[in-house]
């Protein structure tokens, strides 16, 4: 599916008492013991609340039980099926939901041994999605939208949206956002709920849609909020649309200190044309050699720009300097990112 960039426009007591006055102090001694006494008698013991408790999960219903763990992964599968045998059992079509997905993943990129093949994949993702996994709902979605059965992969995306899971929500409103005609309205509702729970993808996409007006009305502060969430949460696409409102002041109060900061960590998270704006803001401030590894890799992610930028560059460095520069680009890795 494809996405745009940056746009072009205390607890108390359950007894109470009266105080009286005892002149007696063996009695004032036997007074108190019998209170204490009959505390002990009303309080229920630790272990009696614990059983109370383990009972009102038991009944939980099994198909309340899928729906709540839906888009659970397999380690909270594992740590849920443990609070009761009950549970254990109702979230038995879940643990298998999720072997299914990890084949379908194996299937799909050509992992652990076996061959791609896309197919198989979808296979072991719908039947992952029959156990009631919306984490295999989304990838059969997927799978299914990128064959052309649009219709079937939106479909499953709704499910696993109406279950809760964010990365369903995400696609299902993008979905709207690349339908004939586009709905808008729908797009912006499921968008903002996955930005709620936290998906970094999701917030970046609603921050489009306040950027450019789109299904509600132009909100420049807001768009630059969202952006800059998704961009702390590791989405590279936000942390250079962050540089650009920082430095053209929308959304945010101008601050080019802050706007280097992002575009830097846009450049080391991949993302060529941040590469190419750092190497020429490097080149601007005259450190030459760092500029030549930013748009050298630039140039290799396809800006063209950059290439002529950095061959004109290396004819000022010597040959030492060159060969340096170009090795630490040969060598250079991107820093780990949410895409």
């Amino acid at each position: 599916m494809n996405e745009r960039t940056w746009p072009h426009r205390s607890e108390t007591s359950h007894f109470s008492t009266l105080q009286f006055p005892i002149k007696n102090s063996t009695r004032k001694h036997e007074n108190s013991t019998s209170k204490s006494i009959r505390v002990r008698q009303f309080r229920p013991s630790s272990s009696s609340r614990r059983s109370d408790q383990f009972r009102d999960f038991a009944a939980l219903p099994n198909d309340v039980l899928t729906k709540i763990a839906a888009n659970f992964s397999l380690p909270n599968l594992q740590a849920a099926s443990l609070v009761c045998k009950s549970w254990r059992d109702g979230l038995r079509p879940l643990r298998e939901a999720m072997l299914f997905l990890r084949w379908g993943k194996r299937f799909k990129h050509g992992r652990g041994g076996v061959q791609p093949n896309i197919e198989k994949a979808l296979d072991s993702f719908l039947k992952g999605a029959a156990r009631g996994s919306t984490l295999a709902m989304v990838d059969a979605g997927l799978v299914l939208w990128e064959m052309g059965k649009k219709e079937e992969g939106v479909a499953l995306y709704r499910k696993a949206a109406e279950l809760g899971d964010p990365a369903g929500q995400c696609n299902l409103g993008i979905s709207y956002l690349q339908a004939e005609p586009p709905n808008m309205k729908e797009a912006v509702k499921w968008l903002y709920q996955a930005s709620l729970a936290g998906y970094v993808r999701g917030q970046y996409q609603l921050a489009l849609c306040l950027h450019r007006g789109s299904g509600m009305n132009q909100n420049l502060p807001e768009a630059a909020k969202w952006y800059l969430r998704a961009a702390e949460g590791g989405y590279v696409r936000a942390m250079y649309n962050v540089s650009l409102c920082y430095s053209l002041g929308t959304g945010f109060s101008q601050n080019h200190r802050h706007s280097r900061k992002w575009m830097k960590r846009a450049a080391d998270h991949g993302h060529r044309k941040a590469q190419f704006e750092h190497g020429l803001s490097l080149f601007s401030e005259g450190q030459m050699m760092k500029a030549v590894v930013y748009l050298e890799l630039a140039a290799r992610g396809g800006e063209t720009a950059a290439a002529h930028v950095k061959n004109v560059i290396l004819q000022q460095l010597p040959p030492p300097s060159q060969e340096r520069a170009l090795s630490l680009a040969d060598n250079w890795r991107p820093l780990p990112s949410s895409r």
